[in-house]
């Protein structure tokens, strides 16, 4: 990545160590994290959970360089991303990351293989190849033939599929997914879940995924559980769980 040079051998892919998180100041001062520890392998899946104002919100903003710590280290293959600028950050948000939110956040007027396609503009990518790279990860999520529709014209499960392919089109190394099934019915919910642990297991994408669902969460291959802004357990799933 232009800028800045990443080393990642012999290192976790993610390593957070004493993070903090403290909104606001005095007597008004809301702790959300209380001093985080966590390693993330290349190529796990691992799902977070805890009740809400728990941290794990906040937690997965400080991972995504949405947010940034008040205190602590936060490396990402080996680099300290508290070194980095704001510019430093979007730029390894931007190659590094994919994100899938609970609400799909597309945009409404435009069709599948254009909301698709944002993330290679803001890159630059050349319009031919942009609309090749993007009808290959609608094929990917199972929705060749679906190009040209709007997100009204889509089910929930079909427009969190065009939002997985967004995400995954720029060939992230990590994709984040916040509440990824907590808009759909339990059927396309574990379609979705299939989805995300096929790009995991054959693409070998490393997936961070908050949920309550516990169900869910057995789709991954370990659970982090969040209390009052500290880990409270970790536990690994049962390969192959699916309930």
């Amino acid at each position: 990545m232009s800028a800045m040079t990443i080393e990642s051998a012999g290192q976790a892919l993610i390593s957070l160590k004493d993070i903090t998180k403290v909104y606001g100041s005095g007597t008004a001062a809301v702790h959300a994290l209380r001093g985080v520890d966590l390693k993330i392998e290349a190529g796990e899946f691992v799902a977070v959970m805890g009740p809400s104002g728990s941290g794990k919100s906040t937690c997965m903003n400080i991972l995504g360089c949405l947010d940034t710590p008040t205190s602590g280290t936060y490396r990402f293959k080996g680099m300290d991303v508290g070194s980095l600028s704001r510019d430093g950050r979007a730029l390894l948000r931007r190659n590094y990351f994919g994100f899938v939110f609970q609400g799909f956040n597309l945009l409404s007027r435009t069709s599948a293989l254009e909301n698709v396609e944002l993330p290679l503009i803001y890159r630059g990518v050349p319009a031919g190849r942009r609309h090749e790279r993007a009808r290959d990860a609608l094929r990917a999520v199972g929705l060749e033939g679906w190009e040209y529709h709007t997100p009204a014209e889509l089910s929930g499960g079909q427009q969190q599929r065009v939002a997985i392919a967004r995400a995954m089109v720029i060939e992230p190394e990590v994709l984040m997914a916040d509440e990824p099934t907590g808009n759909l019915d339990s059927t396309r919910g574990r379609e979705i879940m299939e989805l995300l642990r096929s790009f995991n297991a054959e693409r070998g994408v490393t997936v961070v995924m908050v949920t309550h669902d516990a169900g869910m969460a057995h789709y991954a291959q370990r659970t982090v559980r969040f209390l009052d802004g500290l880990i409270d357990s970790e536990e690994m799933n049962r390969k192959g769980a699916a309930s």
